[in-house]
């Protein structure tokens, strides 16, 4: 039996990255998946076409969770497409590469809002929907940058340091309506994005990770699956890291941390 079978699934971010390979993901286990994206609806598209291929029901839906009145379109659409949501996946976040003392305003707005307020206000929702329909599973996409203090990202390791505050809050707020609320941290992943800021991104971090390499998106797949899924009915409130034994050794590749604040700063 497929772990998410009929289950209805959104997933924030979900037209590239992690977000596109947890879309295919669940959906060979049997979820029908609404897929969020902010920018790049062609990335989407591709991945809802996958999806249908494979036998399941696919949406795009668009929708800058910097706006909560985008959020709350975006719920009004699903709610009209499906009776019911069963499973979240806050995945869509920025990164926001800048200097400490060059950091603005405007960007440290940009990097809170997208990921911290707007998984706030995207699981609010999802909650008062699946507080109606019996209960469901939030899970939480974040980065052990929260955890280790990673230079120049002072915005984004905010932004997901209150994503592990939040899940524990909202773990304890939303059990007695059997919702789950979970998070898990990536490591270093081989995503467009940080195959973009260095194209030797795999051997920089491979130096300083434990088991030698960068992950893959595919392999941030199983955790999200085991948390949304019945496999982990008796976990809420937690936090755990896949990151290839990064968080455990703690050591930086600086130089390359350097070089991509540089070249996000320009």
């Amino acid at each position: 039996m497929m772990r998410l079978e009929n289950k209805v699934v959104l997933i924030t971010g979900a037209s590239k990255g992690i977000g596109k390979a947890i879309a295919l993901g669940m959906a060979r286990e049997g979820a029908d998946v609404f897929l969020n994206y902010n920018l790049d609806a062609k990335g989407a598209e591709e991945a809802a076409h996958r999806i249908r291929e494979l036998g399941r029901r696919a949406w795009t839906v668009r929708a800058d969770l910097r706006s909560p009145a985008q959020i709350e379109a975006m719920f009004e659409y699903l709610r009209r497409e499906t009776p019911v949501l069963n499973v979240l996946v806050n995945n869509a976040a920025i990164t926001g590469w800048t200097p400490l003392f060059e950091i603005t305003v405007e960007k440290w707005d940009a990097v809170i809002e997208t990921n911290l307020r707007g998984t706030f206000f995207t699981s609010l929702h999802a909650a008062r929907w699946m507080k109606e329909t019996g209960g469901g599973s939030i899970v939480n996409v974040s980065t052990n940058c929260a955890e280790l203090g990673v230079k120049n990202l002072v915005a984004y390791a905010t932004s997901k340091g209150g994503i592990h505050a939040m899940t524990r809050q909202l773990a304890v707020e939303l059990a007695p309506y059997r919702i789950r609320v979970n998070t898990f941290a990536p490591g270093p992943t081989l995503v467009e994005r940080n195959l973009s800021d260095d194209p030797d991104y795999n051997r920089t971090w491979g130096q300083v990770v434990p088991l030698g390499r960068a992950a893959e998106p595919e392999e941030m797949v199983g955790p999200a699956i085991f948390l949304a899924s019945d496999e982990s009915s008796f976990m809420t409130g937690q936090l755990f890291f896949v990151d290839g034994g990064w968080t455990v050794a703690g050591r930086l590749p600086e130089e390359y941390l350097e070089r991509t604040a540089r070249k996000h700063s320009t």
